[in-house]
């Protein structure tokens, strides 16, 4: 059985105060929890949380990273840099990330096999708009997304990537695919990993990255493909992560 995993994605959010009291809070009260838990946080306090996080259980990720090694890249960050400050898990091809600052699928491909190549676990997002949903889009969206990255990768690298759909109609909005919408779109991520190798589509973690919050949290991680919870403005309060967390 596939152990599942929330991972808190707090965008640009965080203060040294804030993310101090968000993590003794944390901290305090996952020993023993059920599940992976994880924070992906701003880079600029990278160092700060690696700190506060020494002898924990809680992994710390990136929200993001470049598609090269190292250069003349103003303002980028490379994989080797996040590995420095113990990251285990970055994020890629998150939805703003696509939206606002034009990432294309290729992109997102090319910064997945960064991330692995420097031992980096991505969570490769993949997901569809309203208009796009609307317009019975969902499957061909999602897994134009997915494929794009699947036909970089060895067959042997596929099982190491975390995929998250978030369908973008739901975040921030207070908008939820139903625990069943949400399976749906999951499986069929999963049989598309199937079709490449079994055995990475059992190990595969899918997570679900629309507004998931303590209230809805236990029916859909109850779905039989969806393996936890890639987690928004609810991982910016502790007794709500917690309560995300507690619903494993």
């Amino acid at each position: 059985m596939r152990r599942k995993l929330v991972a808190g994605n707090w965008k640009m959010n965080g203060s040294l105060a804030a993310n101090a009291a968000l993590l003794a809070g944390i901290k305090a009260e996952s020993a023993g929890s059920r599940c992976d838990v994880a924070v992906c946080v701003p880079a600029p306090y990278l160092a700060q949380c690696q700190s506060l996080l020494v002898d924990s259980p809680i992994a710390l990720g990136a929200q993001d990273v470049s598609m090269h090694e190292s250069g003349a890249y103003t303002g980028e960050v490379s994989a080797a840099m996040l590995r420095e400050f113990d990251c285990r898990y970055v994020i890629v091809g998150h939805s703003e990330r696509r939206s606002y600052f034009g990432e294309s699928d290729a992109l997102v491909a090319s910064k997945t096999l960064r991330a692995l190549a420097s031992g980096l676990i991505p969570i490769v997002c993949v997901g569809e708009s309203l208009a796009q949903r609307e317009a019975g889009q969902t499957e061909a969206v999602v897994l134009m997304q997915l494929d794009a990255v699947l036909k970089q990768l060895p067959v042997d690298d596929v099982s190491r990537i975390v995929v998250a759909y978030e369908p973008v109609w739901a975040i921030g909005t207070g908008r939820t695919a139903t625990p069943e919408m949400a399976q749906e779109v999951h499986a069929v991520l999963r049989e598309r990993l199937a079709q490449i190798s079994e055995a990475a589509a059992a190990e595969v973690k899918i997570l679900y990255g629309g507004s998931m919050k303590p209230d809805n949290a236990a029916e859909l991680m109850a779905m039989q493909d969806i393996d936890g919870g890639l987690i928004g403005g609810a991982a910016l309060k502790v007794a709500d992560f917690l309560a995300i967390v507690s619903k494993v």
